[in-house]
């Protein structure tokens, strides 16, 4: 008992000490490679594979084998890191399977070769199984790293302040591979198809795979079991968190999220190609403008103090402003193409909101019952891939199946893109909206960051 009232106050006390600027930063550039990569895989995929020669069904069916993969892995990734721990082990295992697998996912299809043959079955099996490796790997290293976040520090300012870092950092990789997307197409328009992507993709690997270096050397291994004086260390089981009320409407919240960030994402450029008729380059710049703005305001989210109802009022806020781009979008005529730029911005600040606040109210509901933090964040990513790859599928695959004549498109203004683009993140925003204000969302203690980040 005396070692207890020694040592053990102190070491919490010390847990529950604020983060600085260095480990947040560290800590954020982690998910470099994972974001950099799913920016190219929600932004291109669909249309690098219809480019190649696929049909849009069978381009759907190659979104959905690696949403799945994803999904199912954080399940078990979850359990394995809740059972024996190592976050960076597995995050460095992660990260070097998406290495290896990404340039493939963006190459030829390599089961054709071996074959001789071009049959779109074949291609679609070959797309698929490396579309399922890489997103293993992705999975992998996701969940290792978001579930480090409750257990490198007990102050919630501090974990919103980890969470709002890993998003800035987000948008900077997206920033980056547009970047590198605009230069390519600008610079390689002569090449086709197949190398400009083979290209983009090589190169964001190099970008992603430095910053994991930076993030493995400079982020200390978190332990499952820290100080903490009335809770047990013992493995909670999953029973514990279907149990809870909070849970389900976190999932809720945060698979509405997902689906209005990736499903916007993903057919961004057919609608700013095919619906405005806008330039090429557009499907560069008109992403690049969303994250800038996405950016700004996770840095300015950063020196927020956090409680339960200014999650819950932010949040909110970001969905509404979504429904209203929604609506613009959806009502948008291909004369005024332009506007989209403007659109951009408010789609970017809408985009900062809901995530920084939906995954800060993971961290919420974790607490501090850490042993079983990595099931809590993989299973909420289990239902975010799993959702996002069938309404992928589902909006791709009628898009390709649907026969529109150039006169009805005139006459009733709502292709499949245009709709998927403006309609169906808007709804999920309402939804959401809804759910995370019937939250009851427990205040926890706050102190202020030992340094600004803005600084």
């Amino acid at each position: 008992m005396v070692k207890m009232i020694g040592t053990e106050p102190s070491s919490e006390l010390e847990w529950d000490e604020p983060l600085g600027r260095v480990p947040i930063f560290s800590y954020g550039s982690g998910h470099m490679l994972n974001d950099i990569t799913s920016s190219c895989w929600f932004t291109y995929l669909l249309v690098f594979l219809t480019d190649v020669g696929l049909s849009p069904s069978d381009a759907a069916i190659v979104m959905l084998s690696g949403q799945l993969a994803d999904g199912f892995t954080t399940i078990f990734v979850g359990e394995l890191i809740d059972r024996f721990g190592h976050f960076k082990l597995w995050h460095a295992g992660g990260s070097i399977l998406v290495a290896i697998s990404f340039s493939s996912v963006f190459g030829s299809c390599l089961p054709c070769k071996l074959t001789g043959t071009n049959s779109s079955t074949l291609e679609t099996v070959g797309y698929s199984i490396f579309a399922s490796i890489f997103n293993v790997g992705w999975a992998v290293t996701q969940v290792a790293h978001m579930s480090m976040v409750n257990c490198m520090t007990s102050n919630p300012t501090s974990r919103v302040a980890l969470v709002s870092c890993r998003n800035a950092f987000t948008m900077v990789a997206n920033l980056s591979l547009y970047g590198i997307a605009l230069l390519i197409f600008t610079l390689m328009r002569s090449v086709s198809v197949l190398v400009q992507y083979r290209w983009i993709a090589y190169t964001a690997i190099s970008i992603g795979c430095c910053f994991v270096v930076a993030f493995l050397i400079g982020t200390k291994e978190p332990g499952l079991n820290q100080p903490s004086q009335d809770k047990s260390l013992s493995r909670i089981s999953w029973a514990h968190w279907f149990k809870k009320v909070l849970y389900y409407q976190v999932a809720l919240v945060y698979m509405c999220t997902r689906l209005v960030t990736n499903v916007s994402q993903a057919f961004l450029a057919f609608y700013v190609i095919n619906d405005l008729g806008m330039h090429q380059s557009s499907k560069a710049l008109v992403p690049a403008i969303i994250y800038v703005c996405s950016l700004v305001v996770s840095v300015m989210l950063q020196e927020t103090r956090w409680s339960g109802w200014r999650l819950k009022n932010y949040f909110s806020a970001g969905a509404m402003i979504w429904i209203l781009s929604g609506i613009g979008i959806v009502l948008l005529p291909s004369s005024m193409h332009n506007f989209m730029y403007a659109l951009s911005i408010t789609i970017g600040a809408a985009n900062a909101l809901m995530t920084v606040t939906s995954i800060s109210m993971e961290g919420v509901l974790v607490g501090e019952d850490l042993n079983g933090c990595a099931f809590v964040y993989g299973s909420l990513s289990f239902i975010d891939k799993v959702s996002c790859g069938i309404a992928l599928y589902i909006l791709e695959s009628y898009q390709g199946s649907t026969k529109i004549s150039e006169n009805q498109e005139l006459a009733y203004g709502y292709s499949v893109t245009r709709l998927g683009l403006g309609l169906v993140p808007a709804v999920f925003s309402l939804l959401s909206a809804i759910v995370a204000h019937t939250m009851d969302l427990p205040e926890a203690r706050r102190r202020p960051l030992v340094e600004p980040l803005l600084a």
